[in-house]
């Protein structure tokens, strides 16, 4: 039979090619390096880490909002006591928390004070370490500080505990780090686990991608009664191929052009597959499903947001407590000589519980047609207006803000059952 197909082979690992966010990253791959930094040699697992967190657009996002929200908290020093002395830690502890200077190793461009510093001991949530060094210095008589921070990349944790290495690399033991220069934040270490839910999310992602690139132009099949390697298959051939299908095929046995429908019957799998991946991660660093793309109409996170409050609670601890260990005390000995400070660096969380009580305030009001201004309620409680915030913009329970006259007939039918109850009374 004179007959030959003329199909592309390598077109899919192309397209792969073209939608894979980190080259050569496999599950093999990312499964010895996890076994690698489990047995102390962090290099490989923190290089994948620090990719997947700036390009993932859902762990980025959740591990930004996860930073600010503790960054963005207001601090104070206490006391443990109410002698003169513990007054004057606090006093050069204020200070010194209000002038530090915050860095980092690998980009000189970034320099900030204590939010700066707070937002990099975050790093320690996903990458389960954050390490800084600090340099101790007096300026007009106060104690003054800057903190550097350090790539991951750069330690090593055989013995248990981090150790800085001369290169990246380097197979040998690090060395060791001098506590009182050495500030490190131990975390969760997130990375570990949604590293392998990334990596299994990419693959229905590029397949889903792939889908619809094939399918967006239907495949061309081609039939000529030409012999193969004649110059009427020949000029078959670059007919098919100048309909610029990816998918085209030149057959004998006749003429004739036809389409070739290569789409799905039914639902594709691939949607539920990355939507129950994102869903996953949202938990996973939220404590709960706060993302506008768990479900349909969703107008953003729920009010009930006050229930992840305790991983908020237990980040601003871990701070704090680093902070507390080695920091206070070094300041306080190079400012006055005392061993043992009588204040101490704390973040100041919101009162949760008076939150809760405002809450249910708005929701009854908002039932009884009185809407409140949404871009107040977003700067009050610190999230994100429905809509985009304006005055009065979104929608609470029950009818539009935006609408004038459902409010209005919504408030006089309030007033109406206020009257009936009235005069029945």
């Amino acid at each position: 039979m004179n007959a030959k197909t003329n199909i592309p082979a390598v077109s899919s690992r192309i397209i792969r090619a073209r939608f894979n966010p980190i080259r050569n990253l496999r599950p093999d791959v990312l499964s010895r390096a996890l076994e690698e930094f489990e047995a102390g040699r962090l290099g490989s697992a923190s290089r994948i880490f620090e990719a997947i967190l700036r390009r993932d657009d859902i762990i980025c996002g959740l591990n930004l909002k996860r930073k600010k929200s503790i960054a963005r908290l207001e601090s104070e020093i206490v006391v443990d006591d109410d002698s003169a002395r513990a007054f004057k830690h606090k006093e050069i502890l204020s200070e010194f928390y209000s002038t530090l200077e915050a860095r980092s190793f690998c980009d000189g461009n970034q320099r900030g004070g204590l939010r700066m510093l707070v937002s990099q001991m975050m790093d320690a949530v996903p990458m389960k370490y954050s390490a800084h060094k600090i340099e101790f210095f007096e300026s007009g008589g106060k104690v003054r500080g800057i903190f550097k921070q350090y790539p991951l990349w750069l330690f090593e944790n055989t013995s248990g505990k981090l150790r800085i290495l001369k290169s990246e690399g380097q197979l040998t033991d690090g060395d060791p780090l001098d506590e009182d220069e050495w500030m490190v934040t131990c975390g969760d270490g997130l990375m570990a686990a949604s590293s392998i839910a990334y990596i299994f999310k990419q693959l229905p992602l590029k397949d889903w991608l792939i889908y619809c690139e094939r399918n967006g132009m239907p495949g061309i099949k081609a039939k000529t009664d030409a012999f193969p390697d004649s110059p009427q298959w020949e000029a078959a051939c670059e007919a098919v191929a100048d309909f610029g299908a990816e998918f085209h095929a030149v057959l004998s046995e006749g003429t004739d052009i036809e389409a070739i429908d290569l789409s799905t019957r039914g639902e594709l799998p691939y949607p539920a597959l990355v939507e129950r991946v994102d869903r996953m991660l949202c938990a996973l660093w939220r404590g709960s499903d706060l993302s506008t793309i768990s479900g349909k109409n969703q107008q953003g996170a729920s009010v009930q947001w006050y229930e992840s409050t305790l991983i908020e609670e237990a980040d601003a601890a871990m701070i704090s407590d680093t902070l507390n260990r080695n920091v206070d005390a070094q300041v306080i000995k190079l400012a006055l000589g005392d061993d043992a400070p009588l204040a101490k660096f704390k973040l100041k969380l919101p009162d949760y519980e008076m939150h809760k009580y405002e809450l249910e305030i708005i929701e009854r009001l908002a039932a009884l047609g009185l809407k409140p201004d949404l871009t107040e309620l977003s700067r009050r409680f610190a999230v994100p207006a429905n809509g985009g915030g304006g005055e009065n913009a979104g929608e609470i329970r029950g009818g539009s803000a935006g609408d004038p006259e459902n409010n209005g007939a919504e408030s006089q039918n309030s007033e109406g059952k206020e009257d009936e109850q009235h005069e029945s009374r």
